[in-house]
């Protein structure tokens, strides 16, 4: 299952996210992974999240981001759940690719039992109709 956090940068998309991976540490009986740009948000995960820093990985397009994905889900099989903030970002996703994107990680959560949740810098009318169908939230 792929979710998604839609709104213009500043709305609040990372405090809506961290809460969400905090509060459902709580009841996950699986490994839970943030991915991030930064290490900012460090000190603001439950200690049971795994943060992961993709700009300290040599990823530099969208194919490469979906294949550290595919990395991440095979090293550890008790993956529950992935937060994925600024998306667009970390992914390296330009124009239509974010389609591209989120049909590959709906393939890879189906295959592997693995929920992600996206936080996208995008209103939700600027989105793909794909997108549109996996908004949980838009600020």
């Amino acid at each position: 299952m792929v979710e998604i956090i839609a709104g213009e940068k500043g709305k609040g998309k990372t405090k809506y996210l961290l809460d969400k991976v905090n509060e459902s540490i709580k009841s996950a009986s699986g490994n839970i992974v943030y991915l991030d740009k930064s290490q900012k948000h460090m000190y603001e995960l439950n200690n049971r999240v795994r943060l992961i820093n993709v700009t300290d990985f040599p990823v530099t397009n969208c194919d490469e981001f979906l294949g550290f994905i595919c990395g991440i889900v095979s090293q550890d099989h008790d993956l529950q759940e992935m937060y994925l903030d600024s998306f667009l970002t970390i992914a390296n996703v330009g124009g239509g690719q974010i389609n591209h994107a989120i049909e590959k990680l709906d393939i890879i959560s189906e295959k592997y039992n693995v929920k992600f949740v996206l936080s996208v810098s995008k209103n939700e009318a600027d989105l793909p109709e794909c997108a549109k169908a996996k908004i949980i939230v838009s600020l």
